[in-house]
């Protein structure tokens, strides 16, 4: 009975998260710092899920960082996802054969 309880909160907290704003903003958000905040919303969830998880990732800091570093600099130079990935993957196993 406890699991269904949770199960059902669960359920209608994030039915309220989506469904508030739908109907407290039935027009176009005209302030240009609102619409800015909000365009970077989904890149700042992306990055608070992502880098943590690369950091433990490995029990080595040094590969984490070095493929984090590696990743950080292709991404700025607009290098695509998969790119991205398989450089940082190799430079995080070129340096735990090094070490």
């Amino acid at each position: 009975m406890r699991i269904w309880l949770g199960i059902a909160t669960m359920s209608l907290v994030t039915y309220l998260i989506r469904a508030v704003p739908l109907t407290l903003f039935r027009r176009k958000i005209e302030n240009r710092a609102v619409r800015s905040f909000l365009a970077y919303v989904p890149y700042a969830c992306l990055s608070a899920m992502t880098v943590p998880a690369i950091f433990f990732a490995t029990d080595s800091l040094a590969e984490t960082s070095v493929a984090f570093g590696v990743a950080f600099l292709l991404a700025l130079r607009g290098k695509g996802l998969v790119a991205v990935a398989v450089c940082a993957t190799a430079a995080a196993f070129a340096v735990s054969l090094l070490a």
